[in-house]
């Protein structure tokens, strides 16, 4: 089973704790929120089958792979409250790098917390694929409501999992960092981050390295985080995406997925992550 093996260690850290990186952020969110109804919203099962299919969190048991998720749920949290932070961003230097499954299982994670709601947001309009972890073989979403004034409230959809929303990407289109930096959707960032205080949003953005999307629309997220592939993602590679986006946004920290591959891979590239982290 291919899982997250550990969150950047950059998030243990506190700015006024005293002692050494032994601190581990407490788990906010360790029993399952009571369902919401989603009375306009349209709602999908998954079953256990697709769930476990797809590797996301809500179909296993306890064990490693959901553990990875539930510590990156505690350190984002921390950090997020402690700068009164509610949009992330997640993204990646290159394609296939896991950003939008580790997208999606944050957002699972997250959406258990008894003290907010979450929204997922699929704004990689190139390639869109949230939909097809929830398993759905295609979906109107974000493209539609910028492109032909669809309705938002006709394009989110409850998974049926915690006190989670997502908006799908829509269909694919070229023109996406352009999009992305349209008034249509600045003005659709303001109102998803303002009107419900409480509420978490994640976007799964495009690669940086691939796209200018991310640099086009960094003003409207508060951090990001970056998810690198050991034995996939280069160093270089990951040098490249943080000075592509320096000084445009807070990094957060980073997730390495599918660890234990290629030691000087991990050394290189999180000791990078680590030099660039807010």
């Amino acid at each position: 089973m291919e899982y997250l093996q550990q969150a950047q260690e950059r998030l243990k850290q506190q700015s006024g704790s005293a002692g050494s990186g032994t601190h581990r952020p407490e788990d906010h969110s360790v029993t399952q929120a009571p369902p919401l109804i989603y009375s306009s919203t349209r709602t999908i099962s998954l079953s256990e089958q697709l769930m476990q299919d797809q590797r996301l969190i809500s179909g296993h048991a306890e064990g490693a792979f959901v553990d990875a998720y539930k510590r990156l749920r505690a350190q984002v949290m921390q950090q997020f409250r402690q700068k009164e932070w509610n949009v992330l961003g997640i993204s990646s230097p290159t394609a296939h790098e896991g950003k939008t499954l580790t997208a999606v299982n944050l957002s699972l994670a997250l959406a258990m917390d008894l003290a907010h709601t979450v929204m997922l947001v699929d704004a990689d309009m190139h390639r869109p694929s949230v939909h097809r972890l929830f398993g759905l073989d295609q979906a109107q979403g974000l493209t539609e409501y910028l492109f032909d004034q669809v309705p938002l409230a006709q394009l989110l959809i409850h998974p049926g999992v915690g006190r989670l929303v997502f908006l799908p990407g829509g269909r694919s289109i070229k023109n996406s960092a352009e999009a992305l930096a349209s008034p249509r959707m600045a003005a659709l960032a303001q109102e998803l981050k303002h009107r419900y205080p409480s509420r978490f949003i994640v976007l799964d953005l495009p690669p940086i390295l691939s796209r200018a999307d991310v640099l086009g629309f960094s003003s409207h997220i508060d951090a990001l985080l970056l998810v690198i592939e050991e034995g996939r993602t280069s160093s270089v590679e990951v040098e490249q995406a943080m000075t592509a986006i320096a000084g445009t946004v807070p990094i957060l920290g980073g997730v390495l997925n599918k660890s234990g591959r290629t030691q000087l891979t991990k050394r290189r590239a999180m000791g990078l992550l680590h030099s660039h982290s807010a």
